[in-house]
């Protein structure tokens, strides 16, 4: 295939592009910072913004694969605009949203689903627009606009919603979006490697209905109902087994599979998608945590929620710039290891940190660590995923790790939630217990928690700090173990990745 000589000498394509992996990265963070504002202008409930939030990321997740495979069959450059008009269609819908139901349509579904479609066509329309030193500046070029995105989004939110409104933000993306459109005809299509045929419409199916089923059975945990939880992850345990059994019946007949299952046999691979997974699910979880907290307890505005995340959005885009460098030093492993260690330290340093008296510089440096730390991660996680794989499966190797990054930012926000809701009401247990003279069973807080959670809302936090009382005690209590089984489990799982990261092979430099 020929790269269009015209195209190859105009950076134009490259600002078209580089705007939509811009407001796909801001699609993802601006809204944490804006919780409990949606909470009360749609007058719903603080576990549905929790799932909203969630089945974003996780339609994003579920759709990768089927994006990648769409672009292979219709156009790169085709599924990349069909992506960009449904996500322009969500963030006006979301704009508008009078509801929690319309924000779920517009923001989870019809954003999830051109986000999902515009992101694997992002890189291949860069690839396939320029060549050489070229192709590298703009691949470059990509990744800092994203980064950058993730970097600001938070302050961007918190600015909006606390001066304007979180409205503002899905119209000044759909401006955006408007952009991409009226300017597509700067990008050039790219050729077709596959056909109708080769689509695997059931195995697509199979997939999606796999990742729907975790996710709401982790998202129900929050109903203390084991039986229906237990059923819905078996429920989805079954539909993995059938969806690895007909991709094997697939492949074995000789058709394009949705997703190569030989690829599971790359250790390094293996080892970089659990990593790259736990390390998303980590920094989701942080995020979600940390608003919730600031947001719902200690009333902070959007504006003061966005500042208290910088540190860790900062850290994550600072560190992620440095890390090719020192990557040409030290070993890829090692590199990422010393990540791993500054991402513990810094959950460590958060999990103690919460409490009636917390301000937000004090978990600044805490938060900075873990950005910093999962920073190293994304760097080079994926450049080691694909190192040993073959040209022709880095395609299907890619959108594998992507789908993982995007399926772990949906566990970390599910997961973490019920975490706290689950800490909060052992909280509460243990206060009573020790502040006061009332007996209570463990099983009648989890009966009446959802009684106990509306009256904490009625408290004044304000009026709890420096007060010794019962009252103060239990709450401080409530806030401490709610916070610390969150980042004890965050913890955990940067240790699991610090663990089984020696386990890959040594980086191999193709150059």
């Amino acid at each position: 295939m020929e790269v269009n000589e015209n195209h190859s000498k105009s950076w134009f394509p490259l600002i078209i592009i580089a705007c939509a992996s811009f407001i796909i990265a801001l699609d993802s963070t601006f809204m944490n910072v804006a919780i409990s504002t949606l909470v009360q202008d749609l007058n719903t409930s603080l576990s549905t913004i929790q799932a909203i939030i969630t089945f974003y990321t996780l339609i994003t997740a579920s759709l990768m694969l089927v994006g990648a495979k769409l672009q292979d069959i219709f156009g790169k450059k085709k599924i990349f605009m069909i992506g960009a008009f449904l996500f322009g269609c969500g963030t006006l819908i979301a704009s508008l949203s009078n509801s929690a139901g319309t924000l779920f349509i517009g923001w989870s579904l019809l954003e999830g689903v051109g986000g999902a479609f515009m992101t694997p066509a992002t890189i291949s329309l860069v690839s396939g627009t320029y060549k050489g030193k070229d192709r590298t500046l703009a691949l470059a070029v990509v990744s800092a606009m994203a980064g950058i995105a993730a970097a600001i989004g938070p302050l961007f939110g918190g600015v909006l919603t606390t001066y304007a409104s979180w409205r503002v933000g899905f119209l000044v993306e759909l401006l955006i979006v408007i952009f991409v459109l009226v300017f597509r005809g700067k990008i050039q299509e790219l050729e077709t490697t596959l056909s109708k045929s080769d689509f695997d419409i059931y195995g697509s199916i199979l997939f999606i209905i796999t990742l729907v089923a975790f996710i709401l059975g982790i998202l129900s945990l929050h109903m203390f109902n084991l039986h229906l939880t237990g059923f819905i992850l078996v429920l989805s345990l079954v539909f993995l087994i059938l969806f690895v059994l007909y991709e094997n019946r697939r492949t074995k007949k000789g058709k394009e599979p949705l997703l190569k299952l030989d690829l599971f046999k790359n250790r390094t691979l293996d080892i970089s998608f659990v990593v790259r997974l736990l390390a998303a699910l980590a920094l989701a979880g942080t995020i979600f945590a940390v608003s919730i907290f600031l947001q719902t307890i200690l009333k902070t505005d959007p504006f003061t929620t966005g500042l208290a995340l910088m540190p860790l959005t900062v850290g994550l885009l600072l560190f992620s710039m440095v890390t090719p460098r020192l990557a040409s030093k030290f070993s890829h492993k090692t590199v990422i290891m010393i990540g791993l260690i500054l991402a513990i330290i810094g959950s460590i340093l958060l999990r103690g940190q919460f409490g009636l008296s917390v301000g937000i510089w004090d978990i600044s440096p805490g938060m900075f660590l873990v950005g910093a730390g999962v920073g190293f991660v994304f760097a080079l996680g994926t450049d080691i995923a694909l190192n040993g794989v073959e040209s022709k499966d880095e395609s299907s190797a890619s959108g594998l790790i992507t789908t993982g990054n995007m399926l772990g930012s949906s566990m970390g926000t599910a997961i973490i939630g019920v975490l706290i809701i689950v800490g909060a009401a052992y909280g509460f247990y243990e206060g009573v217990g020790l502040y006061t003279d009332y007996n209570i069973t463990q099983d009648e807080v989890l009966d009446d928690f959802n009684i106990y959670i509306e009256h904490m809302n009625d408290v004044e936090i304000n009026q709890l700090q420096g007060v010794s009382s019962a009252s103060a005690e239990i709450a401080n209590q409530i806030l401490y173990d709610a916070m610390k089984l969150a980042f004890d489990l965050i913890t955990v799982l940067f240790v699991i990745c610090l663990i089984i990261s020696p386990f890959s092979k040594k980086y191999e430099n193709k150059d």
